[in-house]
C-alpha cells in the first residue's frame, strides 16, 4: 500500500462569529471549538470559504488565528489555518502571521485574480510550501480560484513539492474524485460527504465533514463506513445526507450566497449560539429563515442530535 503524507481523518471547518459592528466574539468561537473537541473532532481548521477567509483583514486574521491557537492546544489536535489571498507574497505574508504564533499546518487555494498557468501554478506552490520547509499544505480545490486542479496537475506538484501532503475537494465531479484516488495515491484527499463514497471504492482517503457539527455521532459512523468499504451503508447514509440538505435548507430558496452562508445555519443545528451575519459585502441569510431551518431538523431528523 501507498504511504500517504498525511493521515486519513475527518476535517471540520470552524465558522468565525462576528457581531453587529463586524467584531470578533471570541468567547462564542472558543466555545463552538470547544464543543467540537469534545465531540472527537481533532482536525480542526479556520478561514476557510466557510470561515471567510476570503473576506478578512490582516487585524482580524490575526486575532482569530491567535484564539484558534489557544483553543486548539493540546495532544491529538491538528489544526490548520486557511489562507484565501491574490498573490504570492499575500499568502507568504499571512502564513508568517500564523507560523509565527505556533501553525505547521495550511490550507491554501490558488490566487484568483486570472487563472494560473501551468509555470505560475508550480512556481505558486514552490514559492509558498518552499518558504515553510517544517510546515505540510493542504490545496483546496474551489472552483472560484478559476482554475481546478486536475490528477495531472496534482501528480506534478507532488513530485515537486515534498511538503504538498493533502487535497480539499468539494463539488460533484466523481471522474475528478477517481482520478486523483488512482494517480495520486500519496496525497490525502478530504471529499465532502457527496463525493467521499464513490472515492472510497478507489482507496483510504478522508472526510470533509459539512455536517460534522450537525451530528457527531452520524459522522464518525459514516466515516468509519467508508475505512470499513460498508459500501451498503456508506450510500445509504450519502443518500440520506442528500435528503437533509435538500429538506433542511429549503426555507433559504437556495440563492446565490457563499458557502459560509449556509455553514452558519449548519452551526447553529448543531447547537452553537452564533450571528447568521457575514462580513461585508456578503449576504447572509436572516434569523426568520435560520428559525425555519431549525424548525424542520426538530421535526424531521430528531435521530440526528442522538
Amino acid at each position: 500500500m501507498v504511504q500517504q503524507r498525511f493521515p486519513q481523518a475527518i476535517l471540520v471547518s470552524c465558522v468565525v462569529p462576528w457581531d453587529e459592528k463586524e467584531r470578533f466574539m471570541e468567547a462564542s468561537f472558543r466555545k463552538q471549538i470547544a464543543s467540537l473537541r469534545a465531540s472527537d473532532f481533532n482536525h480542526l481548521y479556520v478561514f476557510g470559504t466557510a470561515g471567510e477567509g476570503h473576506a478578512v483583514d490582516t487585524a482580524r486574521f490575526r486575532q482569530v488565528v491567535e484564539s484558534f491557537y489557544e483553543a486548539t492546544r493540546g495532544d491529538g489536535i491538528h489544526p490548520q489555518v486557511g489562507v484565501i489571498a491574490q498573490s504570492t507574497a499575500n499568502f507568504i505574508e499571512r502564513i508568517t502571521i500564523a507560523h509565527e504564533i505556533g501553525f505547521r499546518i495550511f490550507q491554501i487555494s490558488l490566487p484568483s485574480w486570472h487563472a494560473l498557468n501551468d509555470t505560475e501554478l508550480m512556481a505558486f506552490f514552490k514559492d509558498v510550501c518552499g518558504a515553510f520547509p517544517d510546515s505540510k499544505f493542504l490545496h483546496y480545490n474551489v472552483g472560484r480560484a478559476k482554475r481546478i486542479l486536475t490528477a495531472k496537475d496534482y501528480r506534478r506538484l507532488a513530485d515537486a513539492v515534498p511538503n504538498f501532503v493533502a487535497t480539499k475537494i468539494t463539488g460533484t465531479d466523481s471522474r475528478l474524485a477517481r482520478d486523483v484516488m488512482r494517480f495520486v495515491p500519496d496525497i490525502q484527499h478530504f471529499f465532502t460527504e457527496t463525493l467521499f463514497p464513490v472515492a472510497c471504492s478507489f482507496g483510504p482517503c478522508s472526510l470533509l465533514a459539512s455536517y460534522g457539527p450537525v451530528s457527531p455521532k452520524r459522522c464518525m459512523q459514516f466515516f468509519d463506513a467508508g475505512r470499513n468499504r460498508d459500501f451498503d451503508k456508506l450510500f445509504t447514509m450519502a443518500v440520506e445526507y442528500a435528503r437533509f440538505t435538500e429538506e433542511i435548507f429549503a426555507p433559504t430558496g437556495r440563492r446565490e450566497v457563499t458557502d459560509g452562508a449556509y455553514d452558519k445555519i449548519l452551526a447553529r443545528l448543531g447547537g452553537h449560539d452564533i450571528p447568521m451575519r457575514l462580513l461585508s459585502p456578503y449576504e447572509c441569510y436572516s434569523e426568520d429563515v435560520c428559525r425555519e431551518c431549525e424548525r424542520i431538523f426538530r421535526e424531521k431528523f430528531t435521530e440526528w442530535s442522538k
